[in-house]
């Protein structure tokens, strides 16, 4: 189907006026396809418009009670012709369920044979699911029926009421984009709460009933915090009826901001021990979609370029409004050791683009956009804005933009003439500088006689003159601080610090969005003085300008393992240990460094920590599972799946087991009969996705065939499992073994557009990368792939992202060596 360009969408948008949808879905026909047949009511200005439905089979068309010919489907569309001032059109369709988390996705839980269903309309999905006007701004209210089951709960936008066995008709909807439609539908397991007059509940497999019984407190306190935390911001209410959250097999995203019915994966369920970060993940998750039921459910991006605006707001949302209102405080430690280094790391690569973009890309191409920058440079860019502007006048701003556009569409221009009336000035110079300008400033402090200069620095091939509201730290050899605040409206301005501090740190409390570099005197001293620095916002400040001059070749990556080493020891957050684990199997070993002995030193310094750490504390569990991933200790791992030698505390559950198994894959150390028998022990959907993963671990030929062909053959594999043989297959130890299916990815992974579609063909096309083949060649065949315009969008933006990881590993080992 071809994607709607933005002047097909103005133009339908300008013919076109929806009143209602009336879907009714029949969800007991069979494995493979359901029953869809949408009502739509609609006035037009033009006689000619074209409809979007992407069906199995399209049963009968009728326009004005006149039957359409449904031959006219061509590629996702039907003409329409002859339309009157006012039209009622009704499609009859049958519908194939996914298995790609997108459309109608099935999935038969492992665990017991159970079938559940859950509707992902976003861009570009809908029209899998019932017949509609496939865009933002063609707003309607949706009646929904479905007949399911008789044992089944269904849930969707609209509070559902059973009216007869296996019969539910849902509420009417106030108006909502198509992308926001669902249905949630399955025999899954319901636990109900209320709040201030919202009926909420929360929903899993029945499977994950005891996991959701014993989270489900935990999720619905967070959620009532956060509904008395907005609805203090915004002065406006909730105003979408009932709260339901869907934690659901197999889906793609973290979340999607449904109204009323929000869906989450279901690994969000911790069916096993889980750290505090995971937990507060889980927090920010949840305030994160909240903050979407007013700014991108009440208020809708009219087109596809302002869905960074949604991402944006909701990222910096969540890890404020988390902050403020609920339990879990390391929001803005998880930002700057993991957002951000996302999204530093995505707006230093070739496909950088402005945080607010052009309206020029058509829907699917603007799926591409959905990355790191639309998130965590959108949110530290706000971070920015309202200190910048004053909190008053930032959420006076918001307020006034969601009562002036409520259940209806905006653009980003409408937001920032509603902060100029609240006071803002010369907003759109910031917002070119800030949002329309991809790339990143360099900042970094100069030591002179009298004390500190900050210099800032613009990207060559993207000038801007962005002011940054920051501080600057300095730190005596015993990690105690001084701070200045400084406005850096310049390209160099000073600062009153003592120029003898040990280490001087710009931006130590992460407040912009730059490239930090620290000056030679505070590297010298780096691995003394950071261990003692008590912030870890400022550690992961530091962490971030180590990882980014390693990656631009400015800093040696042996001198860049030896800081991670020196945190390690005395590090006390759960996040920074997990980050550092992160980067180095990322980037450091058997990329910018060999494998080995690096390896093997950071598994012994992970070993200390881990008998160091609090029994049973979620340090004690991070570093657990750094260790399980790095060491090559057969008989601990061994040990540990036996019940022998295992650290007091640490609950060896189903899913270290599975990172145990995994590690003993890749050692070869075992072998399939293994893997089967634990899986008999975890006979779960979860079970049968870690199997996958360890199976294309394995280091025999036959083991990489079975996962190779999994990944570029197998059109009905679920996308966890297709996911995970993907990260099972390339490691830096196997090298040799997977050296043939380097060539054969660049041969092989555009053929997988023809059964694949959406998400899963990119994300596919990253996980299976040979991210390890560090070699001129593979970056000349991915420039190639990537420049191939007959090759799907989403396989030439993973390809040419991943491409630049490998440019920038052949420049480190240039400039550093081997």
């Amino acid at each position: 189907m071809p994607s709607l360009t933005v002047d097909g969408a103005r133009t339908r948008a300008a013919a076109l006026s929806v009143q209602s949808y009336d879907v009714d879905l029949d969800l007991t026909q069979g494995e493979r396809t359901f029953g869809s047949t949408t009502t739509i009511k609609f006035t037009a200005s033009d006689q000619t418009t074209w409809l979007d439905v992407k069906p199995d089979e399209l049963l009968s068309v009728t326009l004005n009670g006149a039957p359409v010919d449904v031959a006219g489907l061509d590629d996702g569309r039907l003409e329409l012709t002859g339309l009157q001032p006012a039209n009622e059109l009704v499609v009859a369709a049958s519908m194939a369920y996914s298995h790609d988390g997108e459309g109608l996705h099935r999935a038969v839980d492992a665990a017991d044979g159970l079938v559940y269903t859950y509707a992902m309309s976003f861009l570009d999905a809908a029209p899998r699911i019932f017949a509609c006007f496939d865009q933002p701004d063609l707003k309607a209210p949706y009646r929904m029926k479905v007949t399911a089951p008789p044992e089944w709960l269904v849930l969707g936008n609209g509070a559902a009421t059973q009216v007869s066995p296996g019969r539910w008709e849902l509420t009417e909807t106030l108006p909502l984009s198509t992308y926001f439609v669902t249905v949630v539908a399955g025999p899954y397991h319901q636990r109900t709460d209320s709040h201030d007059g919202i009926a909420m509940s929360v929903v899993s497999r029945q499977s994950l009933k005891e996991a959701l019984d014993r989270e489900a407190e935990d999720i619905f306190r967070v959620t009532k915090q956060a509904f008395d935390e907005y609805h203090r911001m915004f002065g406006y209410r909730y105003p979408f009826g009932e709260y339901h959250q869907a934690f659901v097999p197999e889906f793609n995203a973290g979340a999607m901001e449904n109204p009323g019915c929000v869906t989450f994966r279901d690994s969000m369920v911790f069916r096993s021990a889980a750290t505090d970060a995971e937990r507060s993940q889980r927090a920010r998750t949840i305030v994160h979609e909240m903050a979407h039921q007013w700014f991108g459910d009440t208020v809708t991006m009219q087109w596809w370029n302002d869905l960074w605006l949604n991402e944006s707001f909701a990222e910096y949302m969540a890890h404020r409004v988390s902050t403020a209102a609920t339990d879990y405080q390391d929001n803005w430690i998880d930002f700057a050791f993991i957002r951000k280094w996302w999204g530093l790391q995505a707006d230093q690569r070739s496909s950088t683009h402005p945080v607010a973009a052009d309206a020029v890309k058509d829907a699917l191409a603007s799926l591409d956009d959905f990355d790191g920058i639309s998130y965590a440079k959108g949110a530290a860019v706000l971070k920015q804005l309202a200190a910048y502007l004053g909190d008053d006048v930032f959420l006076a701003g918001v307020k006034a933009h969601i009562v002036a556009n409520e259940f209806a569409n905006a653009t980003f221009a409408d937001l920032l003439a509603k902060w100029t009336e609240a006071g803002a000035v010369d907003l759109d110079t910031w917002a070119q500088n800030w949002l329309r300008t991809p790339g990143l400033d360099t900042i970094s402090a100069v030591r002179t006689e009298t004390g500190i200069k900050l210099r800032r620095v613009a990207p060559a091939a993207h000038p801007a003159t962005r002011p940054h509201k920051l501080t600057v730290g300095g730190y005596d050899a015993g990690g105690r601080a001084t701070t200045v605040d400084v406005l850096l409206d310049a390209d160099e301005v000073d600062v009153p610090l003592d120029s003898s501090a040990a280490v001087v740190i710009p931006d130590a409390g992460d407040d912009s969005w730059a490239k930090i570099r620290l000056d030679a005197d505070s590297l010298a001293n780096l691995a003394t003085v950071l261990p003692k620095i008590e912030s870890g916002v400022t550690r992961a400040v530091v962490l971030n300008s180590i990882r980014d001059a390693v990656a631009d070749a400015e800093l040696d990556p042996k001198l860049g393992f030896e800081v991670l080493l020196s945190m390690l020891p005395g590090e006390t957050s759960d996040i920074a240990v997990s980050s550092i684990v992160g980067w180095a199997q990322s980037r450091l070993l058997g990329i910018y460094l060999p494998y080995e002995p690096y390896r093997g030193r950071l598994a012994d310094v992970l070993a200390e920590r881990l008998r160091s750490a609090p029994v049973g504390s979620s340090l004690q569990l991070a570093a657990a599972r750094g260790l399980v991933k790095l060491t090559d200790d057969v008989n601990l791992l061994q040990g540990w799946l036996s019940g022998s030698d295992v650290p007091e505390g640490l609950p060896v559950d189903a899913e270290l087991r599975w990172m145990v198994t995994l590690q003993l894959a890749r050692l070869g150390a075992i072998g399939d009969a293994d893997i089967d028998a634990e899986l008999a022990r975890d006979n779960t959907s979860e079970g049968v996705v870690h199997a996958t993963e360890c199976r294309a671990a394995l280091p025999t030929p036959e083991a990489k065939e079975r996962a190779w062909a999994i990944i570029m053959a197998d059109a009905d594999v679920a996308n966890y499992e297709l996911y995970a043989a993907g990260t099972g297959f390339w490691h830096p130890a196997q090298a040799e073994l997977t050296a043939p299916y380097v060539d054969r990815f660049f041969a092989e992974i555009a053929g997988t557009a023809k059964f694949r579609s959406g998400w899963v063909i990119a994300s596919s096309a990253h996980t299976s990368f040979p991210r390890y083949a560090i070699d001129e060649r593979v970056v000349r065949l991915a420039g190639e792939l990537a420049a191939d315009d007959s090759v799907a969008a989403g396989i030439q933006r993973a390809v040419g992202d991943d491409a630049d990881d490998i440019k920038r590993a052949l420049a480190v080992r240039s400039a550093f060596g081997d």
